[in-house]
């Protein structure tokens, strides 16, 4: 899978992340084995986490947080996320890296 995969009928993206939450910003890091790393500046407490990267991706895929779905990792820094509803493809990640 590598860390992407666009479901057969285009509509919902899976990224498989590394998460380094606790970061001075939140950012792309880059490849991490299967996974995209991204490091969060939000602090590993109570979900926090969690809700930022949930929050940051909404954002940069240009859909509602609803949309964005935690699907495995909860407690983990390891994460699998479901966006559903986004014309914008996985290179959006990549084009935060080189920034």
């Amino acid at each position: 899978m590598g860390w992407h995969r666009r479901s057969a009928d285009g509509a919902t993206l899976t990224l498989s992340l590394h998460v380094q939450p606790g970061a001075k910003r939140t950012e792309v890091a880059g490849v991490h084995g299967e996974a995209l790393k991204v490091r969060l500046a939000a602090p590993a407490l109570e979900g926090k986490a969690n809700q930022a990267l949930i929050a940051w991706l909404a954002k940069l895929f240009a859909v509602p947080e609803r949309r964005v779905r935690l699907l495995r990792g909860e407690k983990s820094r390891e994460k699998v996320v479901e966006i559903s509803g986004s014309a914008r493809g996985p290179e959006v990640l990549l084009g935060q890296l080189q920034a």
